[in-house]
């Protein structure tokens, strides 16, 4: 998976770039309990952009191919939790 620039990562580290960091976040997060078996679709993130998911098991697509997920189905008190094998970025806003 591509890294992002160094110079981008830093940036997010300042008040300039706290609006950023915020949506690439926010992008990692969808509301409610989504079980394993019903992970396959595509749903609304936090910061309002649609992220679309394919798979099941081990073999879990997310975005399109900008991650794939390395453990899933984590039930935690209020979320259920998919690890990643990368930072998901949020498409642009238009």
């Amino acid at each position: 998976m591509p890294r992002w620039p160094a110079a981008t990562v830093k940036t997010l580290g300042t008040p300039a770039g706290a609006d950023t960091l915020k949506s690439v976040l926010t992008y990692h997060v969808i509301p409610g309990q989504i079980k394993p078996a019903d992970i396959d679709g595509t749903f609304k993130t936090v910061n309002g952009e649609n992220l679309t998911i394919a798979g099941s098991g081990n073999n879990i697509d997310v975005g399109g191919g900008q991650a794939k997920v390395i453990c899933g189905g984590v039930h935690t008190s209020n979320a259920t939790v998919y690890l990643i094998d990368t930072v998901l970025t949020p498409p642009a806003k238009k």
